[in-house]
């Protein structure tokens, strides 16, 4: 019974991707999702935490940097681990051809860039609420290019944003323990 759901999921998310990934995409469409998906590549949260350790001496920015460094401690190794158990092969590799950009690895599930991103939206909103709207639209943003580039399925992304989300929240209130 429980392989019968998971069949009829899986069913559902790739109807989901085939209607979000398609040819008739608009240019401007496919181009922010390639813009929003390099923001998540990573060296945008390097160089904010390295803006709020040390180009600020206030403790909560200095809090915030931390939360942020420990929320990637924690997330990445669940990623990784998670990513190789399931081993869900990406859309591009089985069911279309020509994603907008060539995935770094093999896996779709959970999706890294997704869960990066809201590590980085969730503790930003939680130390800066007032930008919590920007923080969270570009987190979605992340989340949604990676469908409409064609790397990742609408359940990868999802999964990943609630990884993401429970691992920063876990990691600021270790940071505000200490």
């Amino acid at each position: 019974m429980a392989n019968n759901i998971l069949t009829k999921l899986a069913k559902v998310d790739e109807q989901l991707f085939l209607s979000v990934f398609n040819d008739a995409s608009p240019v401007w469409l496919r181009r922010s999702a390639i813009g929003f998906s390099k923001s998540g590549d990573g060296g945008l949260y390097v160089a904010l935490f390295l803006s709020f350790w040390w180009f600020t001496e206030q403790a909560h920015f200095q809090q915030l940097a931390m939360s942020l460094l420990v929320g990637f401690v924690i997330e990445r190794p669940i990623y990784f681990l998670v990513k190789k158990r399931i081993a869900r092969v990406r859309p591009c590799d089985c069911l279309v051809q020509g994603a907008y950009l060539v995935p770094s690895d093999r896996f779709s599930l959970p999706s890294g860039h997704s869960a990066g991103a809201f590590v980085v939206a969730t503790i930003l909103t939680m130390y800066l609420p007032e930008f919590a709207g920007l923080w969270l639209v570009w987190a979605s943003g992340v989340a949604a290019s990676r469908v409409i580039i064609g790397v990742h399925y609408p359940a990868d992304v999802v999964i990943g944003a609630v990884m993401g989300s429970s691992c920063a929240v876990l990691a600021v209130m270790v940071v505000e323990s200490i």
